[in-house]
């Protein structure tokens, strides 16, 4: 099976190294689990936040991270899940960033992986888990 990480899963690996995630990063084979282009333009956003030091140290960092989970380009077809996701949804307010990443996540077939479950809830066809509660 594949994966594609969700921005705070990102995030919560780079910043607490949790051991049930890591353990999972070791039982996948390289390019089993991957990042959405979205993905990694939120984490870019998020190096450019910091200053100084702390840049230069969350810049190598997901340069780390990339190395080890491929960032894909975003596609017209995962163009086109982003308007059925946005249908299903659209009585409920949704992050317009998690919703192009599940978009992407189910256009090309990928399980999504979330600490934020509750974010990517009711989307027709999305699979999702939760690696940090799934001990």
């Amino acid at each position: 099976m594949r994966y594609m990480l969700d921005t705070n899963i990102c995030i919560y690996l780079l910043d607490a190294h949790p051991p049930q995630v890591v353990q999972r990063f070791k039982a996948a084979a390289l390019g089993q689990v991957v990042m959405s282009v979205v993905t990694y333009a939120e984490l870019r956003h998020g190096v450019e936040r910091c200053v100084g030091i702390d840049r230069d140290v969350a810049a190598k960092s997901l340069a780390r991270l990339t190395l080890r989970v491929p960032v894909i380009a975003f596609e017209s077809r995962a163009a086109e899940s982003y308007g059925v996701l946005a249908m299903a949804v659209r009585d409920r307010r949704r992050d317009t960033m998690d919703r192009l990443i599940a978009a992407h996540a189910l256009s090309v077939g990928l399980t999504l992986v979330t600490n934020n479950e509750a974010d990517f809830k009711d989307y027709p066809g999305l699979k999702v888990e939760n690696w940090v509660s799934a001990t």
